[in-house]
């Protein structure tokens, strides 16, 4: 088990509201009055989130799509959000970034906090939605013969991730400013049965939401769309790619477009199946911290 899970796991005594959702969700979701509000809180850090030198205007879009795309598998509509920044250089370029990013979503920007410190810069976003749709999805609900889908393309970020890296071209828009799935989202949420975004790559995903719906799920590499065939494996596990992955009934049409990738089956002695072969350890499907 990583750092991160055994942190986690020691959090869920603290977490004992409802609303937590035992800390298994990406979101948490509160119940006020006739209202359901939608809370989530993501942090990125220079050189593990972002790398160093990168420019701030991107770095600022991306801090907040990731958490729009939490309220997407939620099938929430944004509120606003609440920043945590630490100062540095190039704080203009990330004040741009953050009004593009906040006026291309109509979400305004409600407070926050700024701090100076030394060493690694860190940003924070808390966002706040209101549930479009009640009961609101979350990632463990999938039920025995429901059929798996995934928007998109997965490894568009690994392939932008890459091409940043290297210099070898401008082709990163998908990892730099990712395009969270708000419509899509609502769309999606009187008709699942499990929902999550697919932050850290779709096997490990995958993988979590067998585990929190307490089922087994079965994927065929070859159904899944990816952005290099050559390096299939790697898209699947790759993540930054912020697509829809949900489960539906048996039957049931998907009313966005997306591709069928697997079924959910009765719980076996593996959560997840990869073109049959038993996945029993989440190690090396997708990204966590050490």
């Amino acid at each position: 088990m990583s750092r991160e899970a055994d942190f986690i796991q020691s959090l869920r005594a603290l977490a004992t509201h409802p609303a937590a959702r035992g800390l298994v969700d990406d979101c948490a979701v509160l119940e006020l009055g006739s209202e359901t509000l939608i809370l989530t809180h993501d942090v990125m850090v220079e050189r593990t989130h972002y790398l160093a030198g990168a420019d701030m205007a991107d770095v600022a879009f991306k801090l907040v799509a990731v958490n729009l795309s939490d309220l997407a598998a939620k099938g929430a509509e944004p509120v606003g959000v609440l920043l945590g920044h630490m100062l540095g250089e190039d704080d203009a370029r990330f004040a741009e970034g953050l009004a593009e990013v906040l006026g291309a979503y109509n979400v305004p920007l409600l407070g926050g906090d700024t701090v100076s410190g030394e060493g690694a810069r860190s940003h924070g976003i808390t966002a706040i939605g209101r549930a479009t749709h009640t009961p609101v999805p979350s990632r463990s609900g999938a039920q025995l013969g429901d059929t798996l889908h995934v928007t998109g393309t997965l490894g568009a970020a690994m392939l932008g991730f890459e091409a940043l890296r290297d210099g070898t071209g401008a082709g990163h828009a998908a990892y730099s400013r990712p395009q969270p799935l708000l419509t899509e989202g609502k769309a999606l949420a009187p008709h699942i049965t499990a929902m999550m975004d697919v932050s850290d790559g779709l096997l490990l995903d995958a993988f979590r939401m067998a585990e929190a719906s307490a089922a087994s799920i079965a994927i065929d590499s070859a159904a899944v769309p990816v952005a290099d065939t050559s390096r299939r494996i790697d898209c699947l596990t790759w993540g930054d790619d912020y697509q829809l992955l949900f489960t539906l009934p048996a039957g049931t049409e998907s009313p966005v477009p997306a591709t069928r990738i697997g079924t959910v089956e009765p719980r076996g002695f593996a959560p997840l199946f990869l073109d049959g072969e038993a996945l029993l350890n989440p190690e090396g499907l997708g990204y966590t911290h050490k």
